[in-house]
């Protein structure tokens, strides 16, 4: 018997269980999506609605808040991330998100948080953080970057210890200056990985909810509602499960790409090894 077969017949139940664990809540998603629907109600209720969640869903203007709101969080937080996970060593990333959230919303507390007590033993102004919109986006971007700039720190790591010594030491023999050594050869080798490290942090950052449901439930206002947490309000707040699905497909369609995108700047990697 081949043994490929029976290497194949050996995982395939697992294989099977985890595909009808992962694409069953896809399918009833889709399938809750086409309906009108609150929790809570018996399902007989359920008016068909057909494709008109999606059309809410894309034209909701609250949505695309969420979703502006999300991509500018992804943008400042992934950027300052990857800067800092360059050069520092940190080493918070293993908190449980619930955790972090619940460390960060003291931190910043108006009252009784730290950050108020340094602020005013320094003379500066020490503001309600979790409660005007700036502060409170730019309290969420201070701890993501606290939580997960260790992480990019261990990607970075990881790619400079794979570096050809070869290409360094021709480098040096040339006379490259360490900015140069930097710039135009540690860089560029090790490029893939940090491409791939944005790629799955901007993946976290779209479905991440714990840290933001603890700290600021999307407040105030709209400033920090991330779309992991439109999608739960809609859902569980609102009771709009038809709209809840279609935007929880809006969302796994984003992530799906971002995630399509990893093995496709993954691959120089192989490339460069096979070689």
């Amino acid at each position: 018997m081949n043994s490929r077969f029976v290497a194949y017949a050996y995982v395939a139940p697992a294989v099977l269980i985890m595909a009808a664990g992962m694409f069953y809540p896809i399918v009833q998603a889709l399938n809750l999506s086409l309906f009108d629907w609150a929790l809570g109600t018996p399902w007989d209720s359920a008016r068909f609605v057909g494709l008109e969640s999606f059309r809410d869903a894309l034209f909701h203007p609250q949505a695309w808040t969420s979703i502006a709101v999300t991509l500018s969080f992804v943008f400042v937080a992934v950027s300052l991330e990857l800067l800092i996970g360059i050069a520092l060593v940190l080493l918070p990333m293993m908190i449980a998100p619930i955790c972090v959230g619940l460390i960060w919303r003291y931190l910043f507390d108006a009252q009784y948080g730290p950050v108020n007590h340094l602020m005013s033993a320094l003379g500066l102004p020490t503001p309600a953080w979790l409660a005007v919109h700036e502060l409170a986006f730019v309290a969420m971007v201070v701890t993501d970057v606290w939580q997960w700039t260790p992480f990019v720190l261990l990607m970075v790591l990881a790619a400079l210890q794979g570096l050809d010594r070869s290409i360094l030491e021709a480098a040096r023999i040339d006379g490259a200056t360490l900015w140069q050594m930097i710039v135009k050869v540690k860089l560029p080798k090790i490029m893939p990985i940090l491409i791939v490290t944005v790629l799955m942090r901007m993946i976290d950052g779209f479905r991440g909810l714990e840290v933001i449901y603890v700290m600021t439930f999307g407040g105030p206002g709209l400033s920090t509602e991330f779309f992991s947490l439109h999608i739960y309000k809609a859902a569980f707040i609102g009771q709009k499960l038809g709209l809840a699905s279609a935007l929880s497909v809006m969302l796994l369609v984003i992530v799906t790409l971002l995630s399509l995108a990893v093995p496709h700047f993954a691959n120089p990697l192989k490339r460069s090894d096979a070689r």
